[in-house]
């Protein structure tokens, strides 16, 4: 009789950002918004 155990350990750490880091995700947020917008103005023209 043969008994195979296996054990997971997962821990999470939350990660500390840098100001430039948020403001690097905040700039590409707002572009990648605008650019969103963009496409839908043109769609409503086709």
């Amino acid at each position: 009789m043969t008994i195979n155990l296996l054990f997971f350990t997962i821990s999470f750490n939350k990660r500390k950002i840098t100001l430039e880091e948020a403001a690097r995700e905040e700039y590409v947020a707002k572009v990648y918004q605008q650019m969103k917008e963009k496409q839908i103005s043109i769609h409503r023209f086709m």
